[in-house]
């Protein structure tokens, strides 16, 4: 996530969309006031590699709002708890850069087909060879995660909050317009990060049963209707 006082946007983060990939991009951008949400370490060295800037002014939580699993992140990790992070939603951002910033400042955040988002979560949460199967996974409750940094992230009560949704499938057009739009003096040019876990890389169609499409349907019916995607076979 990154809050650009130079540029005048705000980078929302959802997961699954070549996120991290455009916030090290937009990284290279940002000023000295800006606000960049910490990544991966090994996200991050690949920022420091590029030269450009890294997690910075992004402040840290009061130790109220920790969950467990922040402790213990503090315990093993010893990693505080970020007051910006990377997945943060729209309905916790507004309030702290106030109406003057949100309502001026251009918001924006990547979406994904719902049905190929899942393929992806599925095998990056899976890296070892002997892996549940995709009705097991969305058995787990896991996928349940695409809303929370998903769907959850661009809306504020149901509605959409920010001023533009790209679609990842239309990635290079849409990294093209954000550059024209904040006057970016030069190309946003996307580094590999996360790139070369997934070794199957068959269309979703080929890898879905017909129940698990219909569940997946019925999970995210709401970007399906907001975006209007529709189950495609063979890459179409």
């Amino acid at each position: 996530m990154i809050i650009s006082h130079k540029y005048k946007f705000i980078f929302l983060k959802t997961n699954k969309t070549a996120g991290t990939s455009i916030e090290i991009a937009l990284s290279k951008f940002c000023g000295e006031q800006d606000i960049i949400s910490p990544i991966l370490p090994a996200d991050e060295k690949i920022r420091d590699g590029l030269g450009y800037p890294g997690a910075k002014n992004h402040g840290y939580a009061s130790l109220f709002s920790y969950s467990l699993r922040d402790v213990i992140n503090v315990v093993r990790l010893g990693r505080l708890k970020p007051l910006f992070f990377a997945h943060m939603p729209a309905r916790d951002i507004k309030p702290l850069v106030g109406e003057e910033i949100w309502n001026s400042y251009y918001k924006f955040c990547f979406e994904r087909n719902p049905w190929d988002r899942l393929i992806s979560l599925y095998y990056w949460r899976n890296q070892q060879t002997s892996r549940p199967t995709i009705t097991e996974f969305l058995d787990s409750g896991i996928p349940n995660v695409l809303k929370e940094k998903g769907y959850e992230v661009y809306t504020i009560d149901g509605k959409v909050a920010v001023d533009n949704i790209y679609l990842f499938e239309n990635l290079p057009e849409a990294l093209l317009d954000i550059q024209k739009r904040l006057a970016l003096p030069d190309p946003l040019v996307l580094p590999n990060a996360k790139s070369g876990i997934r070794k199957d890389t068959r269309h979703y169609s080929e890898v879905l049963t017909s129940e698990e499409r219909q569940r997946t349907e019925d999970m995210f019916r709401s970007e399906i209707d907001l975006f209007g995607y529709q189950f495609q076979t063979g890459g179409l």
